[in-house]
């Protein structure tokens, strides 16, 4: 009872709904409000605010920030050239229009991985909502229209980035939640992912204990 009273993780790619209030733009929930509503809770935008938008794209990001959030989730993977970059999965043909611009790069079992793209060639893809990769339906239709894509896979830098530049002309103090995904895939590709991740992380000031960050795997 305890832990559910003092910490209530609240995934915004359903909408946060604490108390039977929908904290969403234009829902009639002021700041002020919101801040009395998750006062004692701690509030985690899973893929920033992907029910809204595309997930873990720097828009959903963003909207996941005003929404309230006390910590941003970023799911990473790393590119050919090593780079960590912000996907939810190692492979890119369920949220990339890879299979269009790339057709000859997809592997044995017809999946593309981040891991075979360069971070530039990452970069010319236009990422959508999730779809399936069979038939290219939407898997969630009531979301944001997958024809919609203006979008881009963000780098870990870019990110952090952005949220510490809201940090900063907003006076608060959001954090980022890391997730290291799929280590064992990336060393037997030759790279270590936690590595670099936490090389990144130090980087931008993520290094002792009261830093405003977790880091999973």
């Amino acid at each position: 009872m305890l832990v559910q009273k003092m910490i209530r993780t609240a995934l915004l790619s359903v909408g946060l709904s604490v108390g039977g209030f929908l904290m969403a733009p234009g829902l009639g929930v002021t700041p002020a409000a919101a801040q009395d509503i998750t006062q004692e809770r701690m509030v985690i935008a899973h893929r920033g605010a992907s029910g809204y938008l595309p997930e873990h794209t720097l828009p959903a990001v963003a909207l996941a920030y005003g929404m309230g959030a006390d910590y941003i989730e970023q799911d990473v993977v790393l590119s050919k050239d090593g780079v960590p970059v912000i996907l939810h999965d190692i492979h890119i043909d369920t949220t990339t229009d890879v299979a269009a611009k790339f057709p000859d790069r997809k592997r044995e079992d017809g999946r593309y991985y981040a891991i075979d793209f360069t971070l530039a060639e990452l970069k010319t893809l236009n990422v959508t909502e999730r779809f399936k990769a069979d038939t290219g339906e939407q898997v969630f239709g009531g979301r944001f229209p997958k024809e919609f894509g203006m979008f881009k896979i963000p780098t870990l830098d870019e990110e952090i980035m952005m949220i510490q530049g809201l940090n900063k002309s907003n006076k608060r103090e959001v954090g980022i939640y890391p997730e290291i995904k799929d280590p064992a895939f990336h060393h037997a590709e030759g790279k270590d992912i936690a590595k670099t991740v936490i090389t990144v992380l130090e980087k931008w000031g993520y290094n002792n204990p009261s830093s405003n960050s977790f880091v999973q795997s």
